[in-house]
């Protein structure tokens, strides 16, 4: 599938700039994986997956908050936005790595 693999992603947030690991594993519609970096690592929830279009949910435990994650794949290339609460969005880009 597009999406599987591990990708390094770079997102502008409000407490500055993140390179977490992304890595995903599709199953049909369903997408699962871990997302790492500075704060430590975290399970994949409500991943799905649509053609080239992927959501998914984290739970930030140093925040105790939700984080909504949609964007698209494009053969080696994923963007989108992170839902990031009362902080607002952030946009990630990111390669496979």
């Amino acid at each position: 599938m597009a999406a599987d693999g591990t990708w390094k992603l770079t997102m502008t947030t409000p407490m500055g700039t993140q390179t977490p690991t992304l890595t995903l594993t599709s199953a049909g519609e369903s997408l699962t994986g871990t997302m790492e970096g500075a704060q430590g690592a975290a399970e994949i929830e409500d991943g799905r997956v649509d053609g080239n279009n992927v959501s998914w949910v984290i739970t930030a435990a140093q925040m105790a908050m939700k984080i909504n994650f949609s964007g698209v794949v494009d053969g080696d290339r994923i963007s989108g936005k992170a839902e990031i609460g009362s902080f607002g969005e952030a946009a990630f880009e990111g390669v496979r790595a």
